[in-house]
């Protein structure tokens, strides 16, 4: 079975195409295809409150290249899902329907909540019975999610993401609002566990020369990671660090967030499992579609 998830971010639109087979009892997930295109929604939306013309052209282009590879890959189901940029913007839902009657694509704008539910799917094996924040960091927004002893007690979305902190237009009421929550649910917790979700935690993660395997950032290391992407020039950070031009930039404000947040749970280290909203999704389609599995 194949299932194929799109993710409309606001600093990026991410395609995943995975094949699901079931052996021997298990079922197993291989991606066959992944595509990552820099639209950066956000900085029209959130200065504008509206998705310009010319990216408006771009985002429909894109799509039909997206649905293009759906159809060439015989997908048996796929989901698609936009999140802030295209949920803020005036003429957001217009361009879905466009998309719609054009393409034969349905988009679904979530909302921040729908979104933290969806991430949280795929975090799967990753709570136990300890005390978790977990801070998801977009383009756009944070959704912040408190477990203890394995039950999601309180989720909640800030208006708080990487690429609305570029241009430092998040007020200070909302960063006191997020650091609120954490400490209104965490004040009587102890070792609280971060787990970090967003390309972001995830470029960090990969900066800090982790060893094999290991997916656990030290709060420690995070500051170290922050500290050194800022001593350098967005130039060099593109050039000697070899990152993307969309991600040298959002990288140093996404880690405040993240930095911000732990601070507030007095959280001394996160795990960074390598899932996103794109693969809730594909738990989602799997759920719906499982009586299709194939057997090999």
């Amino acid at each position: 079975m194949k299932l194929a998830a799109v993710d409309i971010g606001s600093n990026a639109i991410r395609l995943q195409v995975t094949n699901v087979t079931y052996f021997e009892g298990k079922t197993n997930f291989k991606k066959l295809e992944y595509l990552r295109f820099p639209l950066r929604l956000g900085l029209d939306v959130f200065h504008s409150q509206k998705i310009s013309e010319k990216n408006r052209m771009k985002f429909i282009k894109l799509m039909k290249a997206f649905k293009l590879l759906i159809d060439l890959y015989e997908v048996d189901d796929y989901m698609v899902c936009a999140t802030s940029a295209m949920r803020e913007s005036v003429n957001g839902r217009e361009i879905c329907e466009e998309v719609q009657t054009d393409i034969g694509m349905k988009i679904n704008i979530i909302d921040g909540n729908h979104e933290a539910e969806l991430i949280n799917l795929a975090l799967g094996g990753y709570i136990d019975e300890k005390s978790y924040l977990h801070n998801n960091v977009g383009g756009g927004n944070t959704e912040l999610n408190i477990y203890i002893n394995k039950e999601k007690i309180a989720t909640k979305s800030f208006k708080i993401g990487s690429v609305r902190a570029l241009d430092e237009i998040i007020p200070v009421s909302v960063w006191k609002s997020m650091n609120k929550f954490i400490t209104d649910h965490l004040t009587n917790q102890d070792n609280i566990i971060g787990i970090g979700t967003g390309g972001n935690i995830s470029k960090i993660l990969e900066l800090s020369n982790p060893g094999k395997g290991v997916r656990v950032l030290e709060i420690e290391k995070i500051t170290e990671v922050q500290a050194y992407l800022e001593s350098i020039s967005y130039e060099d950070r593109i050039n000697r660090l070899n990152l993307n031009p969309d991600r040298a930039d959002v990288i140093i404000p996404a880690s405040k967030i993240y930095l911000s947040a732990m601070s507030a749970a007095s959280s001394k280290k996160m795990i960074v499992p390598d899932v996103g909203l794109k693969d809730g999704m594909m738990q989602v389609l799997y759920r719906k579609n499982k009586n299709k599995k194939a057997v090999i």
